[in-house]
């Protein structure tokens, strides 16, 4: 037996057993964004009363981030089967995926959600932001008579005088959350880039001075999910925080909505594109698990009917910005044909 030859046997041999190590593990393990964490459980319940043949799917959070580093350690009983993000995956999650062996990642899109703003109910103002706002808020350095200067203002109303004098204090989400991507790409970017001081930096430069935020306490950074958020809300009345929209729909008794750009968040605003900060939300399959662990085609298919994610699913009253019925279905094909990226 040639060297080539035994080095082919023993591979399959490993992979093999890695596939029947695999099935020892009957139950679907999920990770990821705490936006979508919401939407996943609801449907994990669903598919485990609607399938009975399979186990109700093992749903945790972690961040978006979070969630495709775990994705991404391998294929395997001990690795997890889909990732929640909401943001989609980045060329250096890809490519260390396909390091680690996952090189089948298939991407379902299967909603919007929208990016807000809010703060104590008890708090009597009311805001009507613009990016520009929120990155004079933020911002180290900001441009004072044409120069950056050290932040100066402790109040909104000292950014503009149409916003409440209240103190600067904003809990943001920490970068292992999808949701301060698009927050940064959606929001803080524009309103840097209103300013004339900025757009005449250098690129690098610019973006630097964009997206560095002030370490005087006024910027709080949030690495737990939504509820860690609310809870520094409750501790600091004063405090504005960043939400996903079906995270406030959960808790308007609690919370206070801003507008931005003068268009309140609502499903309405965010599925007709006058609300500006919105993203979509995805799941990633793992194709090397598919038909190994039993039930992940049927619940990617199961969240993407129309009684989950239809325009009067289930998610849809849990605050999802569904998909137009042609978007969905193209989802399902991907699924149905494990279309991997």
């Amino acid at each position: 037996m040639t060297l080539t030859s035994a080095l082919a046997i023993a591979a399959a041999g490993v992979l093999a057993a890695g596939s029947a190590q695999a099935q020892t593990r009957d139950t679907i393990q999920i990770a990821g964004s705490s936006t979508v964490l919401p939407f996943a459980s609801i449907v994990a319940e669903e598919f485990g009363n609607a399938f009975p043949q399979f186990n109700t799917p093992v749903v945790g959070s972690g961040g978006s981030s979070g969630g495709l580093r775990q994705f991404c350690q391998g294929v395997g009983e001990n690795t997890i089967d889909i990732a929640n993000s909401s943001r989609p995956i980045r060329d250096g999650e890809v490519e260390a995926c396909a390091a680690a062996g996952v090189e089948q990642i298939i991407p379902v899109r299967f909603g919007f959600d929208g990016i807000v703003f809010a703060t104590n109910q008890s708090q009597e103002g009311t805001f009507d932001l613009a990016p520009e706002h929120v990155f004079q808020a933020l911002a180290a350095k900001v441009p004072v008579d044409g120069a950056l200067v050290d932040n100066p203002y402790t109040t909104w109303n000292q950014i503009d005088d149409s916003l409440p004098e209240q103190d600067i204090v904003v809990a943001i989400p920490a970068s292992n959350h999808g949701t301060r991507e698009v927050f940064e790409e959606r929001v803080v970017l524009p309103g840097c880039e209103t300013f004339d001081v900025i757009t005449s930096m250098e690129e690098e430069a610019a973006e630097e001075a964009c997206l560095g935020f002030r370490q005087d306490g006024r910027v709080i950074e949030i690495a737990g999910d939504y509820t860690e958020t609310l809870a520094r809300l409750e501790a600091q009345p004063q405090a504005m925080g960043v939400f996903g929209l079906s995270f406030y729909d959960q808790n308007r008794d609690r919370l206070k909505v801003a507008t931005v750009n003068g268009v309140v968040p609502s499903l309405e605003t965010i599925g007709s594109g006058d609300y500006p900060v919105s993203r979509p939300l995805f799941f990633y399959l793992k194709g090397e698990h598919m038909g190994v662990i039993p039930g992940i085609e049927e619940y990617a298919t199961y969240f993407l009917s129309d009684e989950m994610a239809g325009p009067e699913g289930v998610l849809v009253e849990a605050g999802l910005i569904p998909l137009s019925d042609e978007q969905r279905e193209e989802a399902i094909r991907i699924v149905e044909e494990r279309e991997a990226l």
